[in-house]
């Protein structure tokens, strides 16, 4: 992106195609995560077992249940907020305002993507 006003950063994270939106859903790695995988952060999926470092649910911890691509947002199991009705639903948070704390390493491909640097 080239310009500078808000305005037009905003339109374009929303209307930014998936395969870009996938590289902003990523989250930084804990101190022992980061010395043992050689890097600062990765990408966020579910499985993963995440801190809150920022807002309302600060220092709550969980598994992420669902990533949302489009919205650009995860949830975690432990995090709800409870409705006028009564119901509980869960909380979208923002990547950036999480810390990896335990990574699941099912995929192959993320496998990859952690042994490159190395």
């Amino acid at each position: 992106m080239i310009s500078k006003k808000p305005g037009k950063q905003r339109k374009a994270l929303y209307k930014a195609p998936m395969h870009k939106k996938h590289k902003l859903l990523g989250a930084r790695l804990s101190k022992e995560l980061t010395k043992q995988l050689k890097k600062r952060t990765l990408g966020i999926r579910s499985g993963d077992e995440v801190k809150v470092m920022r807002g309302n649910f600060k220092g709550k911890t969980g598994k992420i249940t669902k990533v949302m691509l489009k919205k650009g947002r995860v949830f975690v199991e432990n995090i709800k907020r409870n409705k006028v009705s009564g119901e509980e639903v869960n909380v979208p948070i923002h990547p950036s305002n999480l810390l990896i704390t335990s990574a699941s390493m099912d995929d192959k491909k993320r496998k990859r993507i952690t042994e490159r640097k190395k």
